[in-house]
């Protein structure tokens, strides 16, 4: 399945990570197997698929905190977890990344401080997040939905050029799933890449490009609306369940 990234690299568009022949083993389970693509810049691509697909290892390896033993990523022209990338790429990590004893303000200041941008970064990034009523609240005292936008705001504070996000959206409402998503449409047209994970079927639809995973490998680098063509479904959810089958139905019977 072609992509609106593959059509945008081709007519020249920068490349903001580049995967080739990535492995990874964990334990001794093969996480990753085989994968390569390419995200390009300003994009916001959805990195979908069951739990335990191997969404959140293909992060890790995209923001260089998980070893690899094979293949190669490049985020942003460097290979990944160089130190030249560390203010700008920014990680949200499925559990908030927060100090509870701290008030937002001085959550998002102190890593504004590690990044050097200082404390209007700070106040820029809580009104970012929508946060700015609750900015001398202890943390310990926010909902699980306040506390995600707390790690949220920690990250922007570098203003990355390539923000990695592993399921921002589970366990949050359907009014605050919406504003995250509004949020992150805005910071893709100023310019930011967003690679977002989810197991939630209908977020693919805020998406530009989707990476369909499977097993830890990639079964599809698509489009909303392509998906829904190749598949012949119009629920994305059944037609995700289209690739599934027809990648199943396409493994070699096993020898014996």
């Amino acid at each position: 399945m072609s992509s609106s990234t593959d059509e945008l690299i081709r007519r020249g568009g920068d490349v903001a990570v580049d995967i080739h022949g990535l492995r990874v083993v964990r334990g001794r389970r093969v996480a990753i197997d085989d994968l390569s693509v390419r995200v390009a810049r300003g994009t916001i691509t959805g990195l979908l698929g069951p739990s335990g697909c191997g969404k959140t290892t293909l992060m890790r390896c995209i923001v260089g905190t998980q070893l690899v033993a094979a293949g190669r990523v490049a985020v942003l022209g460097r290979p990944a977890g160089s130190a030249d990338l560390r203010h700008r790429v920014g990680y949200v990590t499925q559990d908030p990344t927060i100090y509870d004893d701290l008030r937002v303000i001085d959550n998002v200041r102190y890593f504004a401080a590690l990044y050097g941008t200082g404390a209007a970064a700070a106040d820029e990034a809580i009104v970012d997040v929508g946060l700015t009523d609750h900015r001398t609240a202890l943390c310990a005292n926010l909902s699980g939905g306040q506390r995600t936008r707390v790690s949220l705001a920690c990250a922007l504070v570098s203003h990355p050029e390539l923000l990695v996000l592993d399921e921002p959206t589970v366990g949050l409402d359907p009014v605050l799933r919406v504003d995250l998503w509004v949020k992150f449409d805005e910071l893709a047209r100023r310019g930011t890449t967003l690679i977002v994970s989810s197991h939630v079927m209908d977020e693919a639809d805020h998406c530009g490009d989707l990476l369909l995973m499977r097993d830890g490998r990639l079964l599809a680098h698509t489009t909303p609306a392509q998906l829904r063509k190749d598949s012949g479904c119009q629920s994305l959810e059944e037609a995700f369940l289209s690739v599934i089958r027809d990648s199943t139905a396409a493994r070699p019977a096993p020898a014996g």
